[in-house]
């Protein structure tokens, strides 16, 4: 996994530039998300992450039912993803319980939920975490409370993010229960002030399809008139997008999310190894050209780990090409 360590001279570079810049909305969760904001920071330091908040695995999965919150690991590593120097709270955080009855919690996620009982919510305990942080930016949950994850696989009904992410077969529909929530209005409101919003990388349906199925944010993203950016997956995933290329990827973004075509597809263009059943995830030329699709290449992968993922200081790069100004 990248070290978050060594980012922080460009980003130092960026702060002591005193450049806000546009205002960057990215939306999702997970590896992908903590990624994407990594490499937007070195754009701008005026970026709001909107972290979905179906997420029921482990310490999330534990605390959320029990205290009555929202699932707080994603919006703990977002949080942590913003913040660029190393510090006590930072370390604090990070830490994770190996024993015990907490064996497997995050201190971080406990953290979060003591902020929120003693703040009166939970957005106000995350507001409180930034603070204490020294967070870049603004972590927002999509919504203000614990939300489930529904998916037809295969003609099967599956339920909890976790189950989907688990289940191979193909997605044809994607909802969120209960389904009257209502989106976080800050996170409406840091949308429609948006000059540029990023979806990916990350788990394609759980993570960022999971954000945009709050009912009023994909209706927001439409109204925007800000710079729409995906930043494709760089191969398939277990159980959520094995067999579909990069097309297929952008059609569930229209189909599952409700969304507008994005106005620019970032992509990887260099070489990648993997074993099947996985595969590269590319984008056809052809197919981009006759949509009228903006796509921009890349050399994006981080090479160091057992695993391609995103290198945010590329993918910073290339996003720092495509800002609108």
């Amino acid at each position: 996994m990248t070290d978050y360590g060594t980012m922080t001279d460009p980003l130092l570079q960026a702060l002591e530039a005193d450049f806000e810049g546009v205002g960057v909305v990215a939306l999702g969760g997970g590896h992908g998300l903590a990624t994407a904001l990594q490499a937007i920071q070195l754009v701008t330091p005026n970026i709001t992450a909107i972290v979905g908040v179906a997420d029921n695995g482990g310490s999330s999965g534990r605390l959320s039912p029990a205290l009555g919150i929202p699932p707080p690991g994603d919006l703990r590593r977002a949080l942590v993803a913003l913040t660029p120097t190393h510090s006590t709270w930072r370390d604090l955080f990070e830490f994770r319980f190996d024993d015990g009855d907490i064996a497997g919690h995050s201190l971080g996620n406990l953290m979060l939920a003591a902020m929120a009982a003693e703040a009166g919510s939970f957005d106000e305990g995350v507001m409180e975490a930034e603070r204490c942080l020294g967070s870049i930016g603004s972590v927002v949950p999509a919504a203000t409370e614990s939300l489930t994850m529904k998916a037809v696989i295969d003609g099967k009904v599956v339920h909890g993010q976790l189950n989907i992410a688990q289940t191979a077969g193909e997605i044809t529909e994607l909802t969120l229960e209960p389904p009257d929530v209502a989106a976080n209005p800050r996170a409406l409101a840091a949308i429609k002030g948006a000059g540029q919003i990023v979806l990916g990388p990350g788990s394609l349906f759980t993570s960022t399809l999971g954000a945009v199925a709050v009912p009023g944010m994909a209706e927001a993203i439409n109204a925007s008139e800000a710079q729409l950016v995906y930043v494709c997956n760089l191969i398939t995933q277990d159980g959520e997008t094995l067999g579909m290329d990069g097309a297929a990827h952008i059609e569930a973004l229209s189909s599952h999310g409700r969304l507008r075509r994005p106005d620019v597809i970032v992509a990887n263009d260099s070489p990648i190894a993997v074993e099947r059943p996985h595969e590269p995830v590319r984008i056809d030329e052809v197919w981009a050209a006759q949509l009228g699709l903006d796509v921009v290449y890349g050399d994006l992968v981080d090479r160091s780990g057992d695993w391609p993922f995103h290198h945010p200081n590329r993918l910073g790069d290339v996003l720092g090409r495509i800002a609108p100004s």
